[in-house]
């Protein structure tokens, strides 16, 4: 199949790419020289298109090269706490952008369409809400919470009045090898591998370990992606997680026994979160009984291979 693909150099569209790739498909990539921060892999399958999320022409044309079966969205602003510097723009990349893609999409035809939400929608929720599910009501918390919401909703506007294949992901945390600074297992995972490699002293800065949330792994991840793009109910929503809550301090646990090393934990007062929301997590029920998906790899997996990828990057190369 022809496969079109925003993000593709980010942490989730990194590893959708390689398995879409082993499975033959042929891949077009959206590249925006502003954002993309890593090349895209060598591959003869595997085609970069400039275009900009934010002009809905160059995107028209990008869809129009491509000539896809079927469509992942997965590029936007990812950091919740960086909506707040500039919401505006947060809003135009994470909505407009979707927007200016679904557009281009019709335009060239009715290619399966997944668009990549997020679980942050929910943002303020009690234990009463608890599991999450495509039917809780949406509280968001900041401007990214926002933009991601309206961008989901836009799926279900585009599906009905153009009757397109189209489908959002709201997946929770997810995570692994390849995640970018700024979220807490790679925070941690990189400050490990640095007091392992001895490039800093055995002591860890930490913000709040009470939190729990959902983890799920980014590989367990994008294999929904691939299944909602095939079995998924146009206009419909699905959350991908795990289902369960584990706390950051379980987390911390397990990543210091994968180092293998002793450590202390200090608290850093700028890394805490006063509006943490104690507990988060969802149910994968509809996703699983109109896929058959359930996520397959353990947490502890998860952390001991972002462990290993941090210990790569930060090895002194000779």
């Amino acid at each position: 199949m022809r496969i079109f693909i925003t993000g593709a150099t980010g942490f989730a569209g990194s590893h959708l790419v390689e398995s879409l790739l082993r499975q033959g498909h042929e891949i077009y990539a959206l590249t925006h020289l502003a954002t993309s921060h890593q090349a895209l892999p060598k591959h003869p399958n595997l085609h970069g298109i400039d275009g900009d999320l934010l002009a809905l022409d160059s995107l028209k044309t990008a869809v129009q090269q491509a000539q896809p079966d079927v469509v992942y969205h997965l590029a936007g602003q990812a950091y919740p706490g960086r909506s707040w510097q500039n919401p505006a723009l947060t809003i135009a990349i994470n909505t407009g952008g979707t927007a200016n893609l679904l557009e281009a999409v019709i335009a060239f035809g009715r290619p399966n369409v997944v668009v990549v939400s997020s679980a942050e929608i929910y943002g303020y929720v009690s234990e009463d809400d608890l599991p999450l599910t495509e039917d809780t009501w949406p509280r968001p918390r900041h401007p990214y919470g926002v933009s991601k919401c309206a961008a989901g909703q836009l799926t279900a506007v585009y599906a009905k009045r153009y009757d397109l294949p189209v489908v959002e992901a709201r997946p929770f945390n997810h995570v692994g090898p390849r995640q970018a600074l700024g979220f807490v297992v790679p925070d941690f995972a990189s400050q490990l591998a640095a007091i392992k490699l001895g490039q800093q002293p055995p002591i860890m800065s930490v913000g709040n370990l009470d939190a729990k949330r959902d983890f799920t792994d980014v590989r367990d991840v994008i294999q929904a992606y691939q299944i909602l793009a095939e079995k998924g109910t146009p206009g419909a929503s699905y959350l991908i997680c795990s289902g369960q809550a584990v706390s950051i301090h379980t987390l911390l646990n397990i990543l210091i026994e994968t180092a293998n090393i002793s450590v202390e934990v200090t608290p850093d007062p700028d890394r805490m979160r006063p509006s943490d929301i104690p507990c988060l997590f969802g149910s994968h029920a509809k996703l699983t009984r109109d896929t058959e998906w359930t996520p397959k790899i353990h947490l502890r997996q998860s952390l001991q291979d972002a462990f290993q990828d941090w210990l790569i990057r930060l090895a002194p190369h000779k």
